[in-house]
């Protein structure tokens, strides 16, 4: 597992994903950031570039993880999310367990679909 990984990832990379932590910008109110950087790497690995490629393969994992995120957890919202891994006190705990079980959870995936499409 985990020979997905693509080595050193590009700075701007980083930036464009540091916004979706807590349900997007810290709003807790939107999606969990597990589910949004999913997607991320769904898409740069099997996504498309252009109009006319096939993106069919991004657009069936993506459901099938979050498929797998509310069979886990009950949602992929973020404030019940962290109402359950992180107490009712914001500044307590940590999403660590959830984030850690749901890249588990999308290495598994992408095992599963394999290299075809990149």
């Amino acid at each position: 597992m985990g020979g997905h990984l693509w080595g050193e990832i590009d700075p701007r990379l980083m930036k464009v994903a540091s916004v979706f932590g807590g349900g997007v910008a810290g709003t807790r109110e939107e999606l969990c950031g597990v589910l949004s950087a999913a997607a991320m790497i769904i898409g740069l690995l099997y996504g498309r570039t252009g109009p006319g490629e096939d993106e069919q393969i991004s657009r069936t994992l993506i459901p099938r993880y979050r498929e797998r995120l509310i069979a886990e957890f009950g949602t992929t919202q973020c404030r019940p999310l962290r109402v359950r891994f992180r107490g009712p006190d914001e500044n307590a705990g940590t999403c660590a367990p959830l984030v850690e079980k749901a890249t588990l959870m999308l290495l598994e995936l992408l095992d599963e679909q394999g290299p075809q499409g990149r």
